[in-house]
């Protein structure tokens, strides 16, 4: 599969500090997630392939084009949703949009007829003649969303697109992402603090930790290859108990109050731990059954720096 985003060595340096550190990667993904904490570097990436901010040394391609010689051809098949708004006042909700597309370059009267056209996609046909600074925190959502799309890119990204929604609007903003990925001929960098809306809506997640790139990992093949986890709540277990579980191969991990995770290999099946338990005379108190989830690998890109806390 043909590379979408290719991270070559890339550096940023801003105000006299490494932010960027020598991020090296390809992103293949339909829908890329973008996580880490704040002060990751999250903004830096997406401000630096959008070309306003430039590599100190390395570089990224977009479609196999160099953001350093082909950023503003580039930009013509971008689409950003931002985080903060950055409407302008006065303007209606379809005059702003029609306007972001023409700076896109389109022609205006193929922009404001993309421009009507994207408002209906989003849900706000019957506002987008209102002043847009008169919507609501879920409609500007939708507005930025809009503006985003408008004028058609290949490359489309979200900054925190579900920040401040209530549940219904937090929903279909998500499965309006998730049908653009799926309907539209664009692909997808959602960059987001929450877990759940990358786990819905990317196959492929990119982490930073501290400028640095702390996992890149294909979700399809991660969901394909789960591993089945088992949390346990025990009473009256020790060492024994343990011992006893990793002899039935299961990977084990203690932390302390009775507390075990455990890796279940195949062909074990709850009925024997249950048995171990019996032998042991471990009472069970709380048992979870579950899989490997996105949530897992990011506590484990996240790992060296909270052990070092």
């Amino acid at each position: 599969m043909r590379s979408i985003i290719e991270l070559e060595n890339l550096q940023v340096v801003l105000g006299g500090r490494s932010i960027l550190k020598g991020l090296n990667g390809s992103l293949r993904g339909r829908a890329v997630g973008l996580l880490g904490p704040n002060g990751a570097g999250k903004s830096t990436l997406i401000n630096t392939l959008l070309g306003f901010h430039a590599p100190s040394s390395g570089t990224a391609r977009l479609f196999g084009r160099d953001i350093r010689s082909d950023i503003h051809s580039l930009r013509r098949q971008i689409g950003y949703m931002p985080e903060n708004d950055s409407f302008i006042a006065g303007m209606s909700g379809v005059r702003f949009v029609r306007y972001m597309a023409e700076l896109a370059g389109l022609p205006p009267s193929q922009a404001m007829e993309r421009a009507h056209e994207a408002f209906f996609y989003v849900g706000l046909g019957e506002a987008r003649y209102r002043d847009v600074n008169g919507y609501s925190l879920g409609m500007k959502q939708l507005a930025k969303l809009a503006q985003a799309i408008a004028h058609g890119p290949k490359l489309l990204f979200l900054d925190e697109p579900t920040n401040g929604l209530d549940p219904p609007a937090r929903a279909r903003m998500i499965n309006l992402i998730r049908e653009i990925r799926d309907t539209e001929d664009m692909h997808i960098v959602l960059s987001s603090h929450l877990l759940r809306d990358v786990e819905e809506c990317c196959d492929e997640v990119l982490i930073l930790k501290d400028g640095a790139v702390a996992a890149l990992s294909n979700l399809e093949e991660e969901r394909k290859t789960n591993k089945k986890f088992l949390e346990l709540e025990t009473v009256g277990s020790g060492p024994a108990f343990a011992e006893a579980l990793e002899q039935m191969g299961c990977e084990c991990a203690s932390f302390g109050g009775g507390k075990y995770r455990l890796i279940l290999p195949v062909g074990i099946q709850i009925q024997q731990i249950y048995a171990v338990a019996a032998e042991q005379r471990v009472e069970m108190r709380r048992m979870n059954y579950r899989r490997d989830s996105l949530e897992d690998i990011f506590l484990k890109a996240m790992q060296p720096a909270m052990g070092a806390a």
